[in-house]
């Protein structure tokens, strides 16, 4: 038995070591003087972008932003000739799982590959909204945090808070509001910092998750349908996933506690966005600060006629796992949904109308459905598709940025390229101000000041989503 102790032992000391030498070899730059010079910098903030920059950094912190004619380049700093290039801040994405669809409702942790895959697609810090295996995402951040392991920081969210009717073997089924709060509690008391709540919550199980959340000082979002936005927002929550794909208050004659199903979908196919009912229903959700959550990547995946995933992002996947992608993407393209060709175009739409209304916008990609939303490309995707659903690019990056990083209480550190913020830099190479998808050109990612080689990552990754 000690013998057989002592090999697994060294397997695991072995298969640690193996990762963390991958790791290192990831690493472009590590010196702790870094400059950017003659750079186009969107900080993050929304407003307009800078031309001919500077930016200095100096042991992961941001030392210096300014026109490169009067931004002094401290002597012995590597220099990055940034011409042609722009410098996004880390991207803070608030709707991001570490698992990933794998068959008919089964899901399986991607402890090896999201995290670095994450990175590579400029995904500096992220939310978890929702987990299967809890204490992996938390072992997964404190790994993280400690230089174990590459990937973003992890604001890690509780397993799902739902009631009875969902076909998913790895979630709690909440008894009543007691059960619902002696569950906040344990998973406050084991370290997770968000909460989320599912579609089959009743009223009274949200608002006893709400309140004793708040006492912990967590927020709560969640993917709403027995409850609905309003009732939600009324109860005190925070966030809202999804945009407004998953509001039931269009539903007629809906019921209390009760998810109409497919009515849901059918009442926002039939909403007119110009109708009082929406205009209340936002001006009350800007009223209560409660935030949506964009997650555009994942909605788009069920529409005939939307781009299938490129080609490196499906080289990532395990090859039983891309068959199936394939399968169900070619069945979509050849018996389109009509519901579906009206849904996406206008709630896409809402979230616009939502934000110019005084709301506050977060981004996700959510990667779930049937597999067509892969870490590494999804971060990239979901900006793009913010762009062509309205916002300015400019918008794009901070509601990917510092939205996310206000809403997590990280603002004064990280969401926007800043002196004196952590050195969390996407570099792009050309100038997606003009072209948004020159996004996917990103050659670069620095988290606290270190750059990692985003092809490197890649390459390592191929064929790993679906297995680990």
């Amino acid at each position: 038995m000690k013998h057989a102790i002592a090999l697994i032992a060294a397997f695991l000391t072995c298969v640690f070591a193996t990762s963390t030498r991958a790791a290192d070899n990831y690493v472009a730059y590590a010196q702790p003087v870094i400059a950017f010079t003659h750079a186009t910098v969107v900080d993050g903030s929304g407003g307009k972008p800078a031309h001919d920059q500077t930016l200095v950094v100096d042991k992961g912190r941001i030392i210096a932003l300014g026109d490169a004619p009067r931004t002094k380049v401290p002597a012995g700093a590597t220099v990055i000739d940034a011409r042609g290039k722009t410098l996004l801040p880390g991207f803070v994405m608030m709707h991001e799982h570490l698992f990933y669809p794998t068959g008919s409702n089964a899901y399986t942790e991607m402890v090896v590959s999201f995290p670095p895959l994450y990175l590579a697609g400029g995904t500096t810090k992220m939310r978890t909204a929702g987990t299967m295996m809890p204490y992996a995402d938390l072992n997964l951040r404190k790994d993280i945090a400690s230089g174990k392991l590459v990937g973003p920081d992890i604001d890690v969210t509780g397993p799902y808070l739902n009631g009875p009717g969902l076909p998913i073997a790895g979630v709690h089924v909440l008894a009543d509001a007691n059960d619902a709060e002696r569950t906040v509690n344990y998973w406050a008391d084991e370290g997770v910092t968000s909460y989320k709540a599912y579609i089959n919550i009743t009223r009274d199980e949200l608002r006893r998750v709400i309140d004793v959340a708040h006492k912990r000082a967590r927020k709560v979002t969640a993917h709403l349908c027995s409850v609905t936005y309003r009732e939600a927002a009324d109860l005190g929550i925070d966030n809202l996933e999804h945009g407004f794909f998953a509001a039931s208050d269009f539903v007629k004659d809906k019921q209390p506690d009760v998810c109409p199903g497919a009515a849901v979908n059918h009442s926002l196919a039939t909403l007119d966005p110009a109708s009082p009912e929406l205009k209340s229903l936002i001006r009350l959700l800007v009223d209560k600060h409660v935030a949506l959550t964009s997650t555009l990547t994942v909605f788009e995946t069920f529409v005939a006629g939307r781009p299938k995933a490129p080609p490196a992002a499906l080289d990532l996947l395990l090859p039983e796992v891309r068959a199936q992608y394939e399968k169900t993407w070619a069945r979509i393209q050849a018996t389109p949904n009509p519901d579906q060709a009206v849904l996406y175009p206008k709630l896409a739409g809402l979230e616009k109308q939502f934000v110019d209304a005084g709301g506050v916008l977060l981004a996700g990609t959510d990667p779930t459905g049937y597999g067509g939303v892969i870490p590494g490309y999804s971060a990239k995707r979901e900006i793009e598709l913010l762009v062509e659903n309205g916002f300015s690019f400019e918008q794009a990056i901070r509601i990917a940025t510092l939205n996310g990083a206000t809403y997590l209480g990280r603002d004064r550190n990280i969401g926007t390229l800043a002196v004196g913020k952590r050195a969390d830099i996407v570099v792009i190479d050309g100038d997606p101000l003009k072209d948004p998808t020159a996004i996917e050109n990103m050659p670069l990612v620095f988290k606290n000041g270190i750059g990692y080689d985003t092809a490197k990552i890649f390459a390592a990754m191929k064929g790993t989503v679906g297995l680990h």
